[in-house]
């Protein structure tokens, strides 16, 4: 993906420049929308069969951290996604590919596998999604909401967002 000497330094510092903001976001973000422990249930809510509504998913950037870092078979990928009032990003998984969302503005429901109940997401936190997780989203409010994904995308093919 990156050839000459000059791109590949810069696809480095971009991977690290991105761990970096992931670890200073989630060190200074809070995380108060996570599911509280009495509602935390294995399974605890089904798949559901949405399609994308009002969702623009937009890659920002994006290094083959095989041939970079020597992590096999991924990319490091960064999108910016932003949601319509109503917006809805459908059931996904996470198992093979996980990520770290940043919301940066708006509010959004999350509708996670192991909680029995939405978690609501401010501007401002940030959310570990790891192979435990499959979820869906919805923009209950009358703002758009912005979020950044960062994540290690293994099957280039992938369409979930």
């Amino acid at each position: 993906m990156f050839r000459s000497r000059t791109k590949g330094r810069f696809g480095r510092t971009l991977l690290i420049a991105g761990v970096a903001l992931g670890a200073s976001l989630m060190a200074s973000a809070a995380f108060a929308a996570e599911c509280s422990a009495d509602q935390k249930k294995p399974d605890a809510r089904a798949p559901v069969d949405l399609k994308p509504v009002g969702v623009t998913d937009t890659v920002i950037a994006m290094i083959d951290v095989d041939e970079q870092q020597g992590i096999k078979d991924r990319k490091f990928r960064m999108r910016k996604l932003t949601v319509e009032p109503g917006g809805v990003v459908p059931w996904h998984s996470h198992g093979e590919r996980p990520a770290i969302i940043y919301i940066i503005e708006g509010e959004i429901n999350e509708y996670a596998s192991n909680c029995a109940v939405p978690i609501v997401h401010p501007a401002g936190d940030v959310v570990a999604e790891t192979k435990e997780v499959s979820h869906w989203w919805k923009n209950l409010g009358d703002k758009t909401v912005v979020l950044i994904s960062a994540d290690l995308l293994k099957d280039p093919n992938d369409k979930n967002m």
